[in-house]
């Protein structure tokens, strides 16, 4: 089965089939590092890391980029509250994004630019497109001049006055026409910034991505992706400096845009304040319940964020992890994916589908009643999991989550359960409901299965 992907740009699914065969180019916006991320940035890493571990799987080679964008205004605005240099604050929220998308599964990229490293890039490609006639200078700027590209628009589908409303544009007299965006900005003294042949500057977000895909890839890419707020301006602009930039080449054959996350019907945004931070989550909700709620949505749709979605995500995760542990005995491993969760995958990364597909092997595998077949089921299951970042730990650990540093440790419960299925069996059920209360009191939940008493830890 090929692979379909639904690429923005035409707004259909087509068949994936890279530039060359024997390289797969894809690029992912990544974060600018000046704060904690909030666990809708989480979405696109999450879902495009299953694309990318399944490219790797079709395809012989994938060269993954996803950048950091480490100057920025509120960067700098940070870097003057606090009286430090901008690295200080760059590095400090670089080094939290990673970890926390770590925390959530996410690999990391083959490739990680930063802006700051491409000043000569993006310094170069301002003046082809000044050369060209598609850029023009004026008071230490240098802008992008948007009525010379008869495409622009194209990739959001909007009109020149949508355009100009979206983008918020700067009312400055040195623009030539209102929605003519910055490439370069000059920097008063107490801002970074690089020499130029326009003066001591920074460059403007949108030439960055653009820069750091030709300095990866070229002047053509195979897969860009980020989230559907950066459609426009910020993806439209790339094209359109991209292209003219050189000579009419496409940027991005393909571009795939992941739905927002939304508390109470609106999106998820610090200017609405209804934002949750990554780490903020993380310290209250299992990660891997988190990466599952983050793909329990097809990626292009919204996804409603609740306590009840993490708390659903959390039984499915027990009623998996559980089959795991009663397959304790079985020899398997991670092999090929599952046809099921491999289709929905290759389905324009249907990963709702694909987690179906999932539970429906694990609910085969607690029926299954033969040596061969729990084995059978057990890899099966496993290595579904792999596909989508799930179901590597060891179950013990899963169900012992939470426990480190209480007041009673793992092996500790194991005592207590322990020593409540000694009192049922001796009728003692004083004894055994008073350590049962005394472990709910620890937030651990005992179940009685026919295979003997199994603990977990409650869900929040």
């Amino acid at each position: 089965m090929p692979l379909n992907l639904f690429n923005s740009l035409t707004r259909t699914v087509e068949p994936f089939a890279p530039m060359n065969p024997e390289r797969v180019s894809m690029y992912v916006c990544g974060p600018t590092v000046y704060n904690y991320v909030h666990i809708g940035n989480a979405r696109g890493p999450v879902v495009f890391g299953v694309l990318a571990r399944l490219l790797r799987r079709h395809f012989p080679k994938l060269v993954y980029a996803r950048n950091i964008t480490d100057v920025d205004d509120k960067i700098n605005q940070a870097a003057i509250d606090q009286g430090v240099p901008i690295t200080a604050i760059t590095d400090k929220f670089a080094a939290a994004y990673r970890d926390h998308m770590g925390a959530l599964g996410v690999d990391l990229p083959d490739l990680e630019p930063h802006a700051t490293a491409h000043i000569p890039q993006i310094i170069a490609m301002c003046e082809r497109l000044i050369e060209s006639g598609h850029a023009y200078a004026a008071d230490g700027h240098v802008l992008f001049a948007v009525e010379t590209y008869a495409a622009y628009g194209q990739l959001s589908r909007r009109s020149t006055d949508e355009m100009l409303a979206g983008a918020r544009v700067e009312v400055a007299p040195y623009k030539r026409g209102p929605g003519d965006f910055v490439l370069w900005k000059p920097s008063t003294p107490e801002l970074p910034g690089w020499d130029s042949p326009w003066g001591r500057g920074r460059p403007g977000w949108h030439i960055e991505c653009s820069a750091m895909c030709e300095a990866a890839f070229g002047e053509t890419i195979d897969i860009h992706c980020g989230g559907i707020d950066l459609q426009f301006p910020h993806h439209e602009n790339e094209v359109a400096q991209s292209v003219c930039a050189h000579g009419g080449a496409p940027f991005a054959r393909f571009w795939l845009h992941n739905g927002m996350l939304n508390m109470d019907g609106r999106k998820m945004s610090k200017s609405l304040g209804n934002v949750f931070r990554i780490d903020e989550v993380l310290a209250t909700h299992p990660a891997e319940a988190l990466r599952l709620a983050l793909m329990s949505a097809h990626y292009r749709q919204p996804l409603d964020w609740t306590d009840g979605l993490i708390e659903q995500c959390v039984r499915t995760l027990d009623r998996l992890y559980g089959t795991l542990r009663d397959l304790a005995g079985v020899e398997a491993t991670v092999g090929a994916i599952p046809e099921a969760v491999e289709s929905a995958l290759l389905d324009d990364l249907n990963t709702p589908q694909a987690l179906a597909a999932l539970s429906a092997i694990a609910a085969e595998a607690r029926k299954a009643d033969t040596d061969a077949e729990r084995a059978r089921l057990k890899s099966a299951l496993l290595s579904g999991g792999f596909a989508l970042g799930l179901l590597q730990q060891d179950p013990a650990a899963w169900f012992a989550r939470g426990t480190a540093g209480s007041e009673l440790d793992a092996a500790a419960i194991d005592v207590r359960v322990q020593e409540r299925h000694a009192a049922k069996l001796a009728r003692d059920f004083a004894k055994a409901d008073a350590i049962r209360k005394e472990l709910a009191g620890q937030g651990i939940e005992i179940e009685d299965t026919p295979q003997g008493p199994r603990w977990k830890v409650a869900a929040k």
